[in-house]
């Protein structure tokens, strides 16, 4: 079984991005799209306009100075691998306490699990879909959707 982490947020999150579960390589490093090809961290300078910061710290700061809360849908499952497909045993995460504790306007899905399984388990809930970040994604990858966080960031 693997855990994800907690929510990165604050009362000032405007927007939550969903990821299904961490990859093997985030689970190593113990942080959020760790993967060196996963496009979530270069999606998300070009949105802020600011540089990747390179420590977990920095890029904490970073979502949290703009108003992007990040956090799984999942809070466990059984996978080998890092590849949703392979998926099993899983149990969604507690989404409710971030929305309560914060401002959030958009909630979006980090690829198709996530989408999914947020649909499913918050019927009373609207959810976004974005083509995933994932480097399993390389092919049909597009960012022109995640352009419309931008909409709801904090600028400073």
């Amino acid at each position: 079984m693997i855990y994800s982490f907690e929510p990165i947020y604050d009362d000032k999150s405007r927007v939550l991005v969903l990821g299904s579960m961490a990859s093997v390589e985030s689970l190593r490093q113990g942080f959020y799209y760790m993967h060196p090809r996963n496009r979530f961290w270069p999606t998300i300078a070009r949105l802020t306009g600011q540089p990747t910061p390179p420590t977990k710290e920095g890029k904490t700061q970073c979502l949290l100075a703009h108003g992007i809360a990040v956090m799984d849908i999942l809070y466990s499952c059984n996978r080998s691998g890092s590849l949703d497909s392979a998926i099993t045993d899983a149990v969604p995460n507690d989404i409710e306490r971030v929305l309560r504790a914060s401002r959030i306007e958009k909630i979006y899905c980090n690829g198709r699990k996530s989408y999914a399984v947020a649909s499913k388990t918050y019927p009373h809930l609207e959810f976004c879909y974005l083509p995933s970040t994932s480097p399993a994604n390389a092919g049909a990858w597009d960012i022109a959707p995640w352009l419309e966080i931008g909409r709801y960031l904090i600028r400073s």
